[in-house]
C-alpha cells in the first residue's frame, strides 16, 4: 500500500456537501460572503487572536503584509524553509540576509541575528518551522531594541501555542497556510493575524484590488480573496481540528518510540512550554554514525512505497533562482541540516503499523553506505 509523505485530512463528505448546500440558493460564491465572515471570526476564537485576515493561499498573505507594512531594505530571514518565504521577500523589492538556524529545532539561531542588522535592515522574518517555535522572547527583545518589524511565518504553526499564547500573538503579524498538506486546511488558502487595526485595513484592500469602495479605487492591489466552497471546508475542518491533532500525536509517539534510541538518527525534541500541533516528523541522518546517508534512506522507502520529501532542500539561498546571489556556506548549521533532513510521513490517517512498517525499513538502512 502506498504511503504519501502527506495525506489531507477531510470531513466527512456528507457533512461538506450539506454545508455548501446553502450557496446555490445565495449563489454568493465569493468577495467576503458570510462563510468567509464565519471563519475569521472562528479563527480568532481557535487561534487566541484578535484579527484574522483571511487569503486564496499563504504566500498571497506573506507577499500582501509585507507589502502593506511599506518596507524598505534588508530583511533577516532563514535559508531553511519553503521557496515561498524568501520569493515573498524578494518580490516586494527587499532584500534577504539569511541566519543560520539552531541545529536542535532548526528555527533562527536568535544569537546570530544581531550581527546582521545594518542601518539598512527594516525587519526580520523569522519561520516556526514544522511546527517548533522560534525563540519568540528573544526576537521581541531584538526587534524592540532595534526598532524592526517582526513578521512571522507561521506556516507549520496552526494551533501551537506558547505559554498559553496563541502563536499568532507574537511579533507584528503572522502568516498562517491552510493548504491542504497542513494539519488545518482550507483546500487552498491562508491567513494574516495581528492586532494592529490599520494593518487589517491595508490587507483588505490589498486582497480586493485596492477597492476603497464601489467607486474609489485609491490603491494598487491583488486579487488574493479566500472563496466561499474553500471557507465552508475551512469551517468544516476546524469542528475536527482537535481529533486530527489528537491522532497525530499518537503517529508522533510511534515514530518517537521507534526512532529515538537509533544512533545516527536524530530526531526533534519536544519544546519546553510549548503545545504542539504534530505538524511533521523529521529526521536528521548522520551518515558516518548511521553508516547510511539521507538519500539512502529516501530511496529504500521509495522502493517499498514509501514516500518521504527532503524538506527542506536545497536551502533557499541555493535554489537556481537565486544563483550568485547568496553565499549558503555563510549558514553553516543550515545547509548541514537541509542536506541531511528528512520529513517522514505525517497525517492522522497514519495506523502505529503504518509507523512501525517505515522504522524498520529504516532501520534496514543502517550501514548500507558502508
Amino acid at each position: 500500500m502506498r504511503i504519501n509523505v502527506i495525506k489531507s485530512s477531510m470531513p466527512p463528505f456528507e457533512e461538506y456537501v450539506e454545508a455548501i448546500r446553502p450557496l446555490w440558493d445565495s449563489v454568493w460564491l465569493t468577495n467576503m460572503g458570510a462563510n468567509h465572515e464565519k471563519l475569521a471570526e472562528r479563527l480568532c476564537g481557535y487561534l487566541k487572536v484578535p484579527n484574522v485576515s483571511l487569503f486564496v493561499n499563504g504566500h498571497m498573505a506573506l507577499e500582501l503584509v509585507l507589502q502593506a507594512m511599506d518596507l524598505e531594505g534588508e530583511v533577516i530571514t532563514t535559508p531553511f524553509t519553503f521557496a515561498s518565504t524568501t520569493h515573498a521577500i524578494v518580490r516586494n523589492g527587499l532584500t534577504p540576509v539569511f541566519c543560520d538556524i539552531d541545529p536542535e529545532d532548526y528555527t533562527m539561531d536568535v544569537n546570530r541575528i544581531e550581527e546582521l542588522i545594518t542601518d539598512r535592515t527594516c525587519a526580520i522574518v523569522p519561520v516556526h518551522v514544522y511546527g517548533n517555535l522560534c525563540d519568540v522572547e528573544a526576537i521581541e527583545r531584538i526587534a524592540r531594541k532595534h526598532g524592526l518589524k517582526v513578521i512571522y511565518d507561521a506556516a507549520h504553526a496552526f494551533g501551537t501555542e506558547y505559554k498559553g499564547r496563541g502563536v499568532g500573538t507574537f511579533g507584528d503579524a503572522s502568516m498562517f497556510s491552510f493548504h491542504a498538506t497542513k494539519v488545518f486546511h482550507t483546500i487552498e488558502g491562508g491567513a494574516i493575524t495581528t492586532d494592529d487595526v490599520e494593518l487589517m485595513d491595508k490587507l483588505w484592500k490589498l486582497k480586493d484590488f485596492g477597492i476603497k469602495d464601489e467607486e474609489v479605487v485609491d490603491g494598487i492591489g491583488a486579487n488574493a480573496k479566500m472563496n466561499e466552497f474553500c471557507a465552508v471546508m475551512g469551517l468544516c475542518n476546524l469542528d475536527h481540528i482537535d481529533e486530527e491533532i489528537a491522532k497525530r500525536r499518537v503517529v508522533t509517539e510511534r515514530y518517537r518510540q521507534n526512532l529515538s534510541d537509533v544512533k545516527g538518527i536524530s530526531i526533534q525534541k519536544p519544546q519546553k512550554d510549548v503545545k504542539p500541533n504534530y505538524a511533521y516528523f523529521p529526521i536528521v541522518v548522520d551518515k558516518d554514525e548511521f553508516g547510511a546517508g539521507r538519500d539512502t534512506i529516501y530511496a529504500r522507502l521509495k522502493e517499498n512505497d514509501i514516500y518521504t520529501r527532503k524538506y527542506f532542500y536545497p536551502l533557499t539561498s541555493d535554489m537556481d533562482c537565486y544563483e550568485g546571489r547568496f553565499d549558503s556556506a555563510l549558514t553553516p548549521v543550515a545547509k548541514r541540516t537541509a542536506e541531511r533532513v528528512l520529513t517522514l510521513p505525517m497525517s492522522a490517517h497514519l495506523t502505529t503499523g503504518d509507523v512501525d512498517r517505515i522504522c524498520e525499513i529504516i532501520n534496514s538502512c543502517e550501514g548500507a553506505d558502508n
